[in-house]
Parts: C-alpha cells; sequence; structure tokens
C-alpha cells in the first residue's frame, strides 16, 4: 500500500464519480432530494448541546478501514445506528467510501427510514456533485477533508452544501489547514488527530492546532484517536471542545463502552 493512502482513495473515487456522472443526472438528484423530507439540521443539534454545556458524540459507522482492516464481520448499519441512538448519540457519521471503507450511501437512506438522527456522509469530497449525491441519500451533513482537495474545490463544495443546506465539517490536520479551515464561516471545523497520508494517530494534533482555531465562530470538533471516556475528558478539560467524531473504539465495544457515559 502507498504511503499517502489519502492520494490513493481520492484517484480512486474519482474514476467512480467520472462514470457516475455518465449515468445519472443533477436532474435526477434533485428529484429524489424532493422526495425526501426527514432531513435534520445536523449543525443545530451540536450548537443547542454547545450552548447547554452538555458534550456531543457523532458515532462513526463503517465496516472497515485501511488502518484497522475490517472491523466488523457481521455489519448492520441499522443495527448499529440503533445503539447508538439508544446512548443517546448526538449525531451520526456512516462512511460511504465502497473500496477502502466498504460502505455505501444506501445505507445512509436505510438508517434514515429508521432512526432519525442527523447524518454526515463521511466520504472523500472534490466535486459537487458527490455533495447532491449525498444528500439525495438523505445525509444531512458532509465532509471536507482540506488535505486532499485544492482550494477551489473546496471552496465549490462549501458553497454547494450551503444552498443545498447541508451542514459542512471542513476536516484539517496541521496549523495550516487549520489558518485555511477560518474563512469557512459556517462551517464546524473538525480536527483529524489521525494523519490521512500515514494514519498514524495522535491526540496531541487537537492541542497543537485548537489556538489557531479557538475564535472560529462555530462548534470544533476533535476527530479520531479517541479511545475511552479518558482521553475525551481530557481534550474537554484542556481546550474548549465538547463535540467528539469517534468510531474504531465504538465500533469495538459496542456492548459495553464507557464513552457515552459521559452523555
Amino acid at each position: 500500500m502507498s504511503k499517502n493512502i489519502l492520494k490513493k482513495i481520492l484517484d480512486n473515487k474519482k474514476i467512480k464519480i467520472n462514470n457516475l456522472k455518465k449515468d445519472i443526472s443533477y436532474e435526477s438528484l434533485s428529484q429524489k432530494i424532493k422526495e425526501n423530507n426527514c432531513f435534520i439540521n445536523f449543525k443545530n443539534k451540536i450548537i443547542n448541546n454547545n450552548n447547554n454545556d452538555k458534550i456531543s458524540i457523532i458515532a462513526e459507522i463503517k465496516k472497515a478501514s485501511p488502518s484497522a482492516g475490517i472491523i466488523i464481520n457481521d455489519y448492520n448499519p441499522v443495527d448499529i445506528a440503533n445503539i447508538y441512538k439508544s446512548n443517546k448519540a448526538t449525531c451520526l457519521s456512516v462512511l460511504t467510501e465502497e473500496d477502502f471503507f466498504l460502505g455505501n450511501f444506501i445505507h445512509i437512506s436505510k438508517i434514515k427510514q429508521k432512526i432519525d438522527l442527523p447524518i454526515l456522509c463521511k466520504d472523500f469530497f472534490f466535486d459537487k456533485f458527490q455533495v447532491h449525491l449525498a444528500k439525495s441519500y438523505g445525509a444531512d451533513a458532509i465532509l471536507i477533508i482540506l488535505a486532499g482537495i485544492s482550494e477551489e474545490e473546496a471552496n465549490q463544495l462549501y458553497e454547494e452544501a450551503n444552498k443545498l443546506k447541508m451542514t459542512v465539517i471542513v476536516e484539517v490536520h496541521t496549523v495550516e489547514e487549520a489558518k485555511k479551515a477560518l474563512k469557512f464561516n459556517e462551517a464546524l471545523i473538525g480536527i483529524n488527530n489521525r494523519n490521512l497520508k500515514t494514519l498514524k494517530t495522535d491526540i496531541n494534533t487537537t492541542y497543537d492546532i485548537y489556538d489557531v482555531l479557538v475564535n472560529h465562530s462555530q462548534p470544533l470538533i476533535s476527530e479520531s484517536g479517541i479511545k475511552d471516556k479518558e482521553d475525551l475528558l481530557e481534550i474537554k478539560n484542556k481546550t474548549k471542545i465538547k463535540t467528539f467524531l469517534i468510531g474504531e473504539s465504538l465500533l469495538k465495544n459496542l456492548d459495553k463502552n464507557n464513552i457515552f457515559s459521559v452523555l
């Protein structure tokens, strides 16, 4: 596997999306979006918790990842979403990338039919077509990974998501990316403790970047590498961050997890 896994994923994604665009029109996506009526304001749920000094957990649903391999063999996204809902998760993050994370857009639709929690479509966005595609399956939010795309692509994704009234999470991993993210006034900013080029995690990334972002007008999120309640509370106490995106440590302990006890 190449060292820069992010580039490998994006190169693969570009081929897939360019093929999809030959078969699916913006008009058909618009029609599908109109027929959906189950959209929830992702950002408002987090802002409300923040204003009430409550912690928010964005609980992630995925079968596999390049760093962990297969996480759950008997993978049922709706069942996992139900467990998260019963544990009072604030929002869900659903991996839809097919080849490296074994995800699918249909997982968002299936969850949305059963569970009234806002959903982040966790994927590798570079083209505004993907924003319409995500919303057509019921997504309430998208992710913009600054490490993977150009400034122009990031701007277009952000503007398109705003037009579609979707929440945007702009994901950063370095001080330089954090400075660039500040211009996205309406976006939540997520500090990813995982380096997407090497896949190593380090919670110190949140502390290293936090000072650059502390005055951003929207809530900040600490993502990845949070293993337990103690990790979460340490970040909360050292920063003003109250929102956490957590995947593997929840998925590996679905039946007995102490992280939700902070809610």
